[in-house]
């Protein structure tokens, strides 16, 4: 979700309103997700990275983080929406590791919506994090290294529950993809847009659902295997 700070910029106002300008923008785009039966969305709301900003700043958004959970928690679970955290907690003030522990414990039967908001989050430290779970499971003696494949080392990373993402949008001009989701985002399309998060609407996010559902998804196979593939899986 990047362009926040630039926003503000543009319209020559403080970077914190842009950062609550593009939560209004999170709401948005949320409700659409649910209009359309999307049934994951994974939001990188906060980078491992991000620790670099101006302490000022970092104070900004973690009090906006806060305020944005206390009043939107509710709504979420009303609308069968489940909430989760990914990326490393520590460094968050206490109150906000409380509260995001909280709507984590919200119990659905069966969610419209999971919800994932990656905070402190970074895709290498998921990819070191997760070798070095298994590296624990090899010294308790549960675990043996030839047992360690792509899907062992898959199942310990975040988002393992899930399917792996169909569909990556990265806002505001840059084309990268920024420590996000590396292991995940293998197969998954990319779709760039110059456009600021906090201008982001259904119409935009319509426009990139319309151009993934052009594409042809070969994952290394040949089309006409794709084609074989496709009726065999009906």
């Amino acid at each position: 979700m990047d362009g926040n700070g630039r926003w503000a910029k543009q319209r020559q106002r403080p970077r914190t309103l842009g950062h609550r300008a593009g939560a209004r923008a999170v709401r948005t785009i949320v409700e659409h997700c649910l209009e359309r039966g999307i049934p994951a969305l994974t939001l990188f709301a906060f980078s491992s990275e991000n620790w670099n900003r101006p302490e000022d700043e970092v104070g900004a958004l973690m009090r906006l983080f806060l305020r944005v959970l206390e009043s939107e928690v509710e709504e979420l679970t009303r609308r069968q929406v489940h909430l989760r955290f990914i990326g490393e907690r520590a460094r968050f003030p206490e109150a906000l590791r409380r509260r995001m522990a909280a709507a984590e414990a919200i119990h659905h039967n069966a969610p419209r919506l999971v919800l994932t908001l990656a905070a402190g989050y970074g895709g290498r430290a998921d990819i070191a994090a997760a070798a070095r779970r298994l590296a624990e499971r090899v010294q308790a003696g549960t675990l043996c290294p030839e047992q360690i494949d792509e899907s062992t080392l898959g199942q310990a990373m975040s988002l393992a529950d899930l399917p792996p993402p169909d569909l990556f949008i990265r806002t505001g001009g840059e084309r990268r993809i920024s420590n996000f989701l590396l292991w995940q985002l293998a197969y998954t399309e990319l779709w760039f847009t110059d456009v600021l998060w906090p201008d982001v609407d259904a119409a935009l996010l319509d426009a990139a659902l319309a151009d993934y559902a052009r594409r042809e998804r070969r994952f290394g196979l040949l089309p006409g295997q794709c084609e074989t593939a496709a009726v065999e899986s009906r």
